[in-house]
């Protein structure tokens, strides 16, 4: 044997012997712990905390079956406040404005320039003018536009989706059309002129493209609005079959596109005004159809009161009230539903706001001065945000217009929630921070609901 050998047979000796494995038992008290504890297990998802009440399918979710579930399901289909109406079932009003653009674009042949308040409805009416255009078969490109959009860039995104089977010089049985090519394939690799866009777009045939360009006031580029006004001037002096629409925040066209005087008559320029009273309540009374929930008229009302003709606001009024009541149990919506979605719309539209200019509203509102900012905000509104002194709106007794004077320039001193200018109108001023006027608008009709006895009922 070798001393390997022997020394395996060494360890072999000292080892213990194993335990004869026997059956494991509990005795009662460890069988009382599992069960315990296998009774946890199963009920773990069963605890009360928030959680999903459909699946990303859009169904109820089987496994947390709550009654209330198919009506938030109905809810947060009629009402959608952070996205765009994108179902022309319930886009409501803006009817007139709807039909001035598709004639400005159909018979005139013009481009289109919608601008106005930000959470107006451009977004919106823009989703239903495409589905109006691809039923008449346009072809529908939509863009949207970024702080550092440049001409080559966003003209490149327009003629990537124009198939080579619009093209002049292609045919339906070009290899290149039936290899599914695209007026992109043909742009130079070195940036794109407006002169060569045009060129490009002059051979489109067969079809009419409309180029939607949306929040094009986010672009900080002047050479790039410039060229995009240059285009459109281009494409209309050469009667191309390709038209522009451009939708952004701006009081008027100016704004937005750089001035080029004799782009003037190639252009329609429409301001989207404020819903009036009879749009809002279509849009209520379309949500709840679609929710199956009932909205009282002293509801809508209220309703339309809070919003203020914004349809942003509208619509997130109406959601809030909705789950309110669905959450309390009720079919119906009560006032009290909406003083608690004013409430939370406030809350909403706060955290939306820089500390520092919180600080500054609750300071002005604990000095009286919250008529003053709701007079202020409601002017910002109505001009599309620049607005003067008279159409701030003053109130009749001298001491409340000078009040409201001294508080403006005092604001603007400040520099954290107002900042004025010269232009050619004059004197204008601004808030600093887009969010904030909507905010003031609601919280300064909050707080009269809640003076008023007759608004505050519930």
């Amino acid at each position: 044997m070798s001393w390997v050998d022997r020394v395996a047979a060494r360890f072999r000796r000292k080892a213990p012997r194993r335990p004869e494995a026997r059956p494991f038992a509990f005795d009662s008290q460890s069988r009382m712990d599992v069960a315990s504890f296998a009774a946890r297990s199963r009920g773990a998802d069963q605890i009360d905390l928030p959680r999903f009440q459909s699946t990303a399918g859009d169904q109820i979710d089987s496994k947390h079956l709550d009654p209330t579930a198919a009506a938030r399901l109905r809810l947060r289909d009629a009402f959608t406040p952070s996205q765009p109406v994108s179902d022309r079932r319930m886009f409501a009003g803006r009817r007139e404005s709807l039909a001035q653009l598709i004639r400005a674009i159909e018979d005139q042949r013009v481009h289109a320039v919608v601008h106005g308040e930000r959470g107006i409805g451009k977004t919106s009416t823009l989703n239903i003018l495409s589905q109006a255009a691809r039923e008449a078969r346009y072809l529908v490109i939509y863009v949207s536009c970024g702080e550092g959009s440049t001409f080559d860039e966003v003209f490149r995104v327009v003629a990537a989706q124009i198939p080579l089977l619009f093209h002049r010089d292609y045919g339906p049985t070009h290899p290149e059309t039936e290899r599914g090519g695209v007026f992109a394939d043909l742009l130079p690799a070195s940036p794109v002129s407006t002169r060569r866009a045009g060129d490009i777009l002059a051979r489109v045939t067969g079809t009419r493209v409309l180029a939607i360009l949306d929040e094009f006031d986010r672009a900080e580029s002047h050479q790039f609005r410039s060229a995009i006004g240059e285009l459109m001037k281009d494409l209309s002096d050469r009667s191309v079959r390709v038209q522009l629409v451009i939708s952004g925040v701006a009081a008027n066209l100016t704004e937005l596109l750089e001035y080029i005087p004799s782009i003037q008559r190639n252009v329609f320029a429409l301001e989207l005004p404020k819903m009036t009273e009879s749009e809002v309540r279509q849009m209520i009374k379309k949500g709840e159809g679609a929710s199956g929930l009932a909205y009282p008229d002293e509801v809508i009302r209220l309703l339309i009161s809070y919003a203020a003709g914004f349809p942003y606001l509208a619509s997130l009024l109406g959601h809030h009230a909705g789950l309110a009541a669905v959450d309390a149990g009720r079919s119906f919506v009560s006032r009290a539903d909406v003083g608690a979605a004013a409430d939370q719309a406030l809350l909403e539209l706060k955290s939306r706001i820089s500390r520092r200019s919180q600080l500054q509203i609750a300071d002005t509102v604990h000095h009286g001065g919250l008529g003053a900012l709701g007079a202020l905000a409601r002017a910002a509104q109505s001009s599309t945000g620049r607005f003067t002194v008279n159409e701030v709106g003053m109130a009749s007794a001298d001491g409340e217009e000078q009040a409201k004077r001294q508080l403006l320039e005092t604001l603007v001193n400040e520099g954290v929630l107002i900042e004025g200018a010269e232009d050619e109108f004059g004197r204008r001023y601004r808030f600093i921070e887009e969010s904030v006027p909507l905010y003031l608008s609601l919280l300064a009709s909050r707080s009269r609901s809640l003076e008023t006895p007759a608004m505050a009922q519930a």
